[in-house]
């Protein structure tokens, strides 16, 4: 199992890319919101298409906790938006095609794809609290029902901050 070497109770490294609609989008600007962070290797391909739907659908309820799902690949502005209108998705995507701040969150892993070993995003998600510390992190997140823990975990952490 692969494993990004960033820790809970870090800061979150810093970014600033370029979403669906060429925005530029810096992690400082969302001080103060929890933000979902998701890493995933492509648009358009069938576990990919399925966490972002998951996340879109459960959006509202992202936003309700004061949080904003982000996803982020290696795939261009012009990919994210057509993906978007393709699969109806309500969540911003972020384009990081040279793979830098992929390689920051250490989420690029060697793997072996039809017999060929390649270099490619593993699914990951972090979650940063509105201070910008890592709050959570799953490495080799499978799409089915991630969504849904992400927000149970945000959840629960809020109300023991609470406490």
């Amino acid at each position: 199992m692969v494993k990004t070497s960033l820790k809970v109770g870090q800061s979150a490294p810093d970014f600033c890319l370029l979403d669906q609609d060429s925005n530029r989008i810096c992690l400082e600007d969302l001080r103060g919101k929890w933000v979902v962070l998701y890493f995933y290797p492509r648009d358009n391909t069938p576990g990919c298409s399925l966490e972002a739907k998951n996340f879109s659908c459960l959006r509202k309820d992202f936003e309700a906790e004061n949080a904003v799902v982000i996803g982020v690949s290696r795939d261009s502005v012009e990919s994210h938006r057509l993906f978007i209108e393709k699969k109806e998705l309500k969540i911003k995507l972020l384009s990081d095609e040279q793979a830098n701040i992929h390689r920051t969150y250490d989420v690029l892993h060697p793997k072996t794809f039809r017999g060929k070993e390649v270099t490619s995003a593993v699914r990951t998600t972090f979650l940063i609290n509105p201070e910008g510390e890592i709050s959570r992190v799953w490495d080799n997140v499978k799409a089915t029902g991630h969504a849904e823990k992400v927000l149970s975990e945000l959840k629960a952490l809020k109300e023991k901050a609470q406490l």
